[in-house]
């Protein structure tokens, strides 16, 4: 079994003993509960701890490696340009949808309480009289060795991006090593998450059981509102990004659908991106475009672009909000879309599981949401992620689609047959 599918056995154990206890010993569920849920903690709080020095670390190599694809050509900008306009585009849209598509679905009363009596955090509430000025002040700490230690991930996430943009005015001596050491960084919490992800399974037995055996079916038909909102999400960017691959009509939807089929179906066996390079690049050459494009753009998407990773980062923060029935306004929604396209732009290439943890961890925070929940959606990510994986290969190839497209008015385009030199002045 792949540790995904590990994870999923823990979820559906867990659910299963919980409704267990339920229906057959339910005076045995709180003496059960009280065991469980330290187990639970102590995995998250594992999980958690690996947050800070990610998401500096992250960001400094996901503005440093945009910074030398900026400085490597016009068709590597424009691939940029494409990438970062998609990517904000796609995490806005979640921003703005996911809260209104959750409200309509239906939600036990009872789900916030019996998360709560689970052990989990109440959403962070917003400072009392706090207004739009009070809010941006905030965004710039006073010391930012105080923003990590207290969790504070916004101002961390602001400091982060000046001290990341100052690098890049460095010399290339300079710089290089601490990027390096910033890759170093990432990579050894990355270790840490798969460490503490082989304690996956028990940890989320820990985590789904009291929630389980207290909300019963409620608790698995939220966790089936979830997968079925991402995954509409999901289809309805990678549809968007179909009319994005076709603007201005140099290429064809149907064109372009069959182009990318290939891909999308190697996309959709492996749920690798990578693995479907090779056929990617089949796509843009029966899309016309020279191997100069196809060559230099998809390998540059698939290292730094994944269209689906801010869709979820932000879906999974409205999702935690309104399973406890208090959403996060709309500041800190918008906080945790933009902190979604920044980390995205670093995480890429991530293990899957480990990506899940360790990206999501901090967009969640900054949305002021508790994080108790979080593995319980790690356990049923498996379903949603061939849908992710679709939709990333799909946007990889309409930053191709674009990149090509420009490139071809740019070209300068043939002497008409049979011209010759110019009579004028004989």
């Amino acid at each position: 079994m792949t540790g995904g599918q590990r994870v999923f056995a823990g979820l559906v154990a867990g659910a299963a003993a919980g409704l267990a206890l339920a229906r057959w010993a339910p005076g045995s569920v709180d003496a059960i509960a009280a065991v469980a849920r330290p187990v639970g903690t102590l995995w998250l709080h594992a999980l958690q701890m690996t947050v800070v020095p990610l998401v500096v670390s992250l960001i400094v190599v996901g503005v440093s490696q945009a910074a030398d694809v900026a400085a490597g050509g016009r068709i590597a900008r424009r691939a940029l340009a494409w990438i970062l306009v998609l990517a904000i585009a796609a995490s806005a849209f979640t921003a703005i949808v996911a809260p209104r598509i959750l409200d309509l679905c239906p939600r036990a009363d009872d789900l916030a309480a019996v998360l709560r009596a689970s052990g989990a955090a109440e959403p962070a509430p917003a400072a009392p009289g706090a207004g739009i000025l009070d809010r941006i002040t905030s965004l710039v700490p006073v010391n930012v060795v105080a923003a990590a230690a207290q969790g504070a991930i916004a101002p961390l996430v602001v400091f982060s991006l000046l001290f990341a943009f100052a690098l890049t005015r460095l010399p290339t001596v300079r710089r290089e090593p601490v990027v390096a050491v910033a890759h170093a960084i990432a990579d050894a919490m990355i270790v840490i998450v798969d460490w503490v992800l082989l304690a996956g399974p028990v940890g989320v037995f820990a985590l789904i059981l009291p929630v389980a055996a207290k909300a019963g079916a409620a608790a698995l038909g939220a966790l089936g509102v979830y997968v079925g909102v991402l995954i509409g999400l999901y289809l309805v960017v990678t549809a968007a990004v179909y009319a994005v691959a076709c603007l201005g009509g140099g290429t064809t939807l149907r064109r372009f659908a069959a182009a990318a089929l290939p891909a999308q179906a190697v996309a959709a066996g492996t749920q690798s991106s990578l693995a479907s390079v090779p056929a990617m690049m089949k796509a843009a050459a029966a899309l016309g475009y020279p191997p100069r494009i196809g060559g230099l753009v998809i390998p540059l998407t698939v290292s730094l672009f994944r269209i689906t990773s801010p869709v979820q980062y932000v879906t999974v923060a409205s999702f935690i909000g309104w399973a406890y029935g208090t959403p996060p306004d709309a500041w800190s929604l918008a906080v945790a879309a933009l902190l979604a396209v920044v980390i995205s732009l670093g995480a890429v290439g991530l293990p899957g599981q480990a990506s899940f943890m360790g990206t999501i961890l901090p967009v969640v925070q900054a949305a002021g949401m508790p994080l108790e929940p979080l593995g319980l959606l790690l356990a049923v990510d498996l379903i949603p992620d061939v849908f992710a994986t679709i939709g990333n290969v799909t946007g990889d190839l309409a930053v191709t689609s674009r990149v090509g497209e420009g490139e071809r008015l740019k070209s300068p385009r043939p002497a008409p047959r049979g011209a010759g030199p110019s009579r004028s002045g004989r």
